[in-house]
């Protein structure tokens, strides 16, 4: 999906830059409360445009940011240029984030409900292992996701609207659709260009799937790979954050 929306998934805020560091500060927060002022490494392994790892690289830390969609990450790497931050991007599937990274790490992070792409449970677990295997003794992990319950709507098809966005002389309308079966619903995040004098209507359409985990059961497996101290955070970013730190060897 993110391949082919890269270039106008800001839209889905009313004010990118805004957004970019209201998560930063919040962010920063968790990590100086975790573990002192210091700036730190932090691994974002699910990067796509940019929206935290752009903020944390501002803020003074050394961010290492990689994701699965190659536009997403030459997105996220044009917009660090265009503000004159110093960081490294990867494409790269979380799941092997300690082949392609390595380990050290103070800090890995998952943000905007990146986690719950991989399509189950074992899929989850292989991700946990390897942030896991990413981080330094004491280091920390840093998940953040929609709050899935087994008793919310799961009716189908559902629409959300991000309402009307201006880029440039273009309007757009940004919606998305969903759609579930079960456990795992589809996502179609569409943006259509209204038409204009001179200027025909247009649609940037991408589709992907998502796993709905539950917070519950993301901390459970946060355990069962080694974290310890793991919990839940509310009230911080629009959605929880789910914490653990690794333990001595």
């Amino acid at each position: 999906m993110y391949d082919d929306i890269a270039s106008l998934y800001h839209l889905i805020y009313p004010n990118w830059d805004e957004a970019i560091k209201q998560q930063a500060d919040a962010l920063n927060d968790v990590v100086t409360t975790l573990m002192g002022s210091a700036p730190r490494s932090i691994l974002d392994v699910s990067c796509g445009i940019g929206t935290q790892a752009l903020g944390l690289a501002a803020l003074g830390h050394t961010v290492t940011a990689s994701d699965l969609s190659a536009a997403a990450v030459d997105r996220a790497r044009t917009e660090a240029i265009s503000r004159g931050l110093d960081m490294t991007f990867k494409v790269a599937d979380m799941r092997q984030c300690t082949e392609v990274h390595g380990s050290g790490f103070d800090v890995v992070l998952s943000a905007d409900n990146s986690l719950p792409h991989l399509p189950g449970e074992d899929e989850v677990r292989i991700a946990l292992q390897g942030f896991y295997n990413c981080l330094r003794t004491d280091g920390i992990a840093i998940v953040n996701l929609r709050d899935y319950r087994e008793d919310e709507d799961r009716s189908s098809p559902q629409m959300l609207s991000y309402g009307f966005r201006v880029r440039g002389s273009d309007r757009y309308f940004v919606f998305q659709t969903r759609d579930w079966n079960d456990d795992v619903y589809d996502v179609a995040m569409y943006f259509v260009r209204e038409a204009r004098v001179g200027t025909p209507a247009s649609v940037t359409a991408g589709l992907d799937r998502y796993y709905a985990i539950t917070v519950e059961r993301l901390m459970f497996l946060f355990q069962e790979v080694g974290f310890t101290h793991v919990q839940r955070l509310d009230g911080i970013l629009h959605q929880p954050i789910v914490v653990g730190r690794r333990g001595a060897a």
